[in-house]
């Protein structure tokens, strides 16, 4: 996938309805979805269970776009192999997961994934300063991890530091946590191109009707287009 800065909406399923995950995929991917969003949690590193890798491996199919798996896990390193296996084109650990996240880094992409380095609410910027080189994303979780329909955290002056920090490099900086219509402007302006949303974009719509979904990541999409052409 050849790297730009354009605005990409990043429905989070742990906001679909899991009985219907195949169809859902689809839905939000025909309505306008650029990746799709996968919330990986232990009920250890964060208080809720998701999915594990044949949840990962049964998405991928559907999956036409982009799979994104989120690993809000402790610890990351032996399940590597397993979501490489299982289809994840990007995977992302987070910083607080372990005291190794070069080595982490290292393995995803030996593994042959794209390589996501995500940071909670508390830590600095400055926590990925010394693997920029190695990494593909950096998520910034604008709650704090573990359950969606949060309200939004206001950390966009992280988004700026790591902007500035990034440089010219082609990593992408994603926004997990509270993105709407409303908050998506404030994000983008500072320098975040990739954003999860996942009761934004399903509140209201259903696989009998996905137009609602459309409207939802457009109505997203828009908002945060606007505040960079302002």
């Amino acid at each position: 996938m050849s790297f730009d800065r354009k605005i990409k909406i990043a429905p989070s399923i742990l906001s679909a309805d899991f009985a219907n995950f195949g169809a859902e995929i689809r839905a939000i991917e025909a309505q306008g979805a650029d990746w799709v969003h996968v919330d990986v949690m232990d009920g250890h590193f964060v208080p809720n269970l998701t999915f594990g890798p044949p949840a990962v491996k049964a998405f991928r199919p559907h999956v036409k776009t982009f799979m994104d798996v989120h690993l809000m896990i402790a610890p990351v390193d032996p399940w590597i192999e397993a979501y490489a296996e299982a289809g994840a084109d990007m995977l992302t650990a987070h910083v607080e997961a372990g005291p190794h996240i070069h080595r982490t880094l290292q393995a995803i992409r030996a593994a042959g994934m794209k390589a996501g380095v995500a940071l909670n609410p508390a830590t600095p910027a400055a926590a990925v300063e010394h693997v920029l080189d190695i990494c593909d994303m950096v998520l910034v979780m604008t709650v704090n991890p573990g359950f969606g329909g949060q309200s939004f955290i206001d950390l966009t002056e992280k988004v700026r530091r790591l902007r500035a920090m990034i440089g010219d490099r082609p990593i992408h900086i994603q926004i997990d946590g509270g993105v709407t219509p409303q908050t998506a402007p404030l994000v983008a302006a500072a320098g975040a191109d990739v954003l999860v949303a996942g009761s934004a974009v399903f509140r209201g719509g259903s696989v009998e009707n996905p137009a609602v979904y459309g409207a939802n990541i457009r109505a997203i999409r828009e908002a945060a287009e606007a505040a960079l052409a302002g």
